[in-house]
């Protein structure tokens, strides 16, 4: 698939649409192993980003994820709003000067948008937290030919349902210990949502 700016907007308005229908479910689980805010922080956020981007006329892909990750960065609290801020920031940067793009590149910007997530939070894979959900993603795009939106979606929503069982060793949640197993990590629930919304954008546009 060929990304343009529309698919690009489009991301943005799906993603907020999940995360205002699963808003509580969010809040849910991170009132389980965290601070409870995590539902209010990415509605928030994902609401003005959408309004942002919706009402902007845009010349590139790049300057959608810019404008998108200074929003993020500035209205969503807690840890998440500098982490999706970090990697829409990275993807535009890695994009910028790209238009349409192809989905090699694609795959090349949410790498990078992963290893900022990592670089800014400190974190890897395995450690239930939001990048147990992009590391396998990135790695699905990377794998170039056989890539389907449907199996994207697949990966993401088994990668977060992975971290029911996985022990918190970062965030609020490390705090718990063996207390953490048993829930399901909030920021990888919200980052599926987001990779469920790019599935949902992949197949009108495929």
């Amino acid at each position: 698939m060929v990304w343009k700016v529309e698919q690009a907007v489009a991301w943005i308005e799906k993603t907020n649409a999940l995360i205002q229908s699963n808003k509580e479910y969010l809040t849910e689980l991170d009132q389980a192993i965290g601070d409870g805010d995590h539902g209010l922080n990415m509605s928030r956020g994902f609401q003005e980003a959408e309004a942002k981007v919706s009402s902007t006329d845009y010349d590139t892909i790049a300057d959608v994820f810019k404008d998108t990750a200074t929003v993020l960065m500035s209205k969503v609290g807690g840890a998440s709003g500098p982490l999706y801020g970090t990697a829409f920031l990275k993807m535009s940067m890695v994009l910028k000067g790209k238009d349409p793009v192809t989905q090699a590149e694609f795959a090349d910007a949410v790498e990078e948008a992963l290893n900022g997530i990592k670089q800014r939070g400190k974190a890897d894979q395995g450690e239930k937290t939001m990048i147990d959900v992009w590391h396998p993603v990135a790695d699905f795009l990377k794998n170039g030919q056989n890539v389907q939106a449907e199996k994207l979606e697949e990966t993401a929503q088994q990668a977060m349902e992975n971290t029911k069982d996985t022990l918190a060793t970062k965030g609020r949640a490390a705090y718990l210990q063996e207390r953490s197993r048993g829930h399901v990590d909030p920021g990888s629930t919200s980052s599926f949502y987001l990779f469920q919304a790019l599935a949902d954008v992949w197949k009108e546009g495929a």
